[in-house]
Formats: structure tokens, C-alpha cells, sequence
């Protein structure tokens, strides 16, 4: 819904925008000089600016615009229109210092393909597949991901971003990713009772016994994890346009996960968790 959005133009709340719905002004198409003639000089000036401004940096697929001038609360608006240009993206690390620990895995899901990236083989890949999008959506990232990215890749990590926990939170989905899947009925199955400590075990294994189940196993976890997100992103997108005059017209088709090229071994997870007490 980002052409029915007027929060990103400054001086405009989320009271002001929607007394604009109000009265008629659903859109930035909607924007005239007959359409506006009611309001005031500043704020009829400001709505003609950025009405044909706004329209210009979305025709040319410029998401780090909106993402600039959006309240953070507002981000999830970005989705629909740049669904074309989107990573699901997570990353999996050896703890969470962001001094003595680094990244391990790296998944990338954009609604078509599955990318993969580890650590000793082919993590150095991922800046050329992440530059070629320009939203990312997240779960945490914004405080954990990317700083991670940024620091240890030494990526600028520019794109536009939709970190679903907060878009969860502010619909009372509280909690870790895994506790918001399963509210909204999603199962992980054989991964259910893999977390992001148990990711840094997997690593570990791998590491120190060469076991290859055991990074075939973190990879799938890490997969699920970027998967879901695209499966949770329409579905909060619905909630959340709710409380919009767009909860008709607006609402996104639900999509289903793909198959992760990964199968999760039940043997090594036990193994573990019997070596470690878990």
C-alpha cells in the first residue's frame, strides 16, 4: 500500500494521513490541485511535492526512499511493491559478541531460488547475490544480521529492510521466530527443537569431527529459518492492513515454504544433545 501511504511526507502522522483517508485521499494518484484546495497552503504545497516525488522513486524501483522516510513502524507498507527485489535473509555465527565471534552460514531465500553460503567455502559469494536486491526482510537483523554482515563481510548492506520482529510485535506475535511460527501455525518438524545455540553446536561438530551431517543439519535450520519469512511476511502484511479503508482491496495471497535442499539428521541432533546435556 505504499501508493496510499502520505506518513512518509514530513509534517504528516499517522492521524494526519488518516484524515486524508478520510476525506477521500486514498493516494498520491488521487493528488490534485482540485483535490487538495480545502487545505492549507503548506500542507497542500507539501502533498503536490511529494505526491509526484513519491511516484517518480517508485516508478524507478527505489526502495531506500521510502525506507528513509517511513516511521520504522510503517517499513512493512515496502512489501507488495518491491516483492520483485526481496531476500529473506539470515545468518547463523558462532555467538552473538560481535568482536570474537563470526558468521558460519548464510541463507537467502527470494521467493524463487534458495542461496547458501558457509564459511570456508563460499561465504566470500554472497556480496555479489545480496547487491542485486533491494529489500531485505528479516527476522532480528536489523540489530543482529546486518551489523554482523557489515562488520565481518565489510558489506554496506544499503537495501531497504522489513525486520519482522517488530511487525510482529506490534500485532502481539511476541517472542523468537520459532515461538511466532508456531502461533501462526507453522511446524518445523524435525527441526523444532533446533535454536540458534544448538546451531552453534552444530557448527562445532562439523568443525572439530568433519561431520558432514551435522552442517547439512545447520543448513537446514538456517534455510527454515529465511523460508518461513517469506511464508510470515503476506501473512502480517493481511494483519496489518486490517486497520486500514485498503483491508479489501490490499490483501496478499499466502504462499507455502519450498522444499529446503537439506535434511535435518535426527542421529546427530540426539548425539549432541546427549554430549551436552541439553
Amino acid at each position: 500500500m505504499i501508493k496510499n501511504t502520505f506518513c512518509h511526507i514530513p509534517g504528516i502522522g499517522a492521524t494526519s494521513e488518516r484524515q486524508l483517508w478520510n476525506s477521500g485521499l486514498l493516494s498520491w494518484e488521487s493528488i490534485d490541485e482540485a483535490a487538495v484546495k480545502s487545505l492549507s497552503r503548506k500542507r497542500r504545497d507539501l502533498l503536490l511535492r511529494y505526491a509526484g516525488e513519491s511516484a517518480e522513486h517508485l516508478s524507478e524501483g527505489n526502495a531506500r526512499y521510502f525506507d528513509e522516510r517511513l516511521p520504522a513502524n510503517q517499513a512493512w507498507r515496502m512489501f507488495p511493491d518491491f516483492e520483485n527485489w526481496v531476500a529473506y535473509l539470515d545468518i547463523e555465527t558462532t555467538g552473538l559478541s560481535g568482536d570474537s565471534d563470526y558468521i558460519t552460514t548464510i541463507a537467502l531465500y527470494d521467493g524463487l531460488n534458495i542461496y547458501h553460503y558457509v564459511r570456508g567455502d563460499n561465504l566470500e559469494d554472497f556480496a555479489d547475490r545480496i547487491a542485486s536486491y533491494k529489500l531485505i526482510v528479516t527476522f532480528n537483523g536489523k540489530t543482529f544480521d546486518v551489523p554482523f554482515l557489515r562488520k565481518h563481510l565489510g558489506l554496506p548492506m544499503p537495501h531497504a529492510h522489513i525486520d519482522l520482529r517488530y511487525v510482529l510485535a506490534s500485532l502481539g506475535q511476541t517472542g523468537g521466530l520459532k515461538a511466532c511460527e508456531k502461533r501462526l501455525g507453522l511446524d518445523r518438524e524435525d527441526l523444532a527443537d533446533v535454536d540458534g545455540f544448538f546451531a552453534v553446536l552444530l557448527w562445532r561438530d562439523y568443525m572439530q569431527n568433519g561431520n558432514r551431517k551435522s552442517l547439512d543439519t545447520l543448513l537446514a535450520y538456517n534455510i527454515a529459518d529465511v523460508v518461513n519469512l517469506a511464508v510470515i511476511m503476506p501473512m502480517a502484511y493481511n494483519m496489518k492492513i486490517q486497520d486500514t479503508p485498503f483491508s479489501g482491496s490490499h490483501k496478499l495471497p499466502l504462499v507455502a515454504a519450498p522444499d529446503i535442499p537439506f535434511q535435518a539428521d535426527r542421529e546427530t541432533i540426539n548425539r549432541i544433545k546427549l554430549r551436552t546435556s541439553w
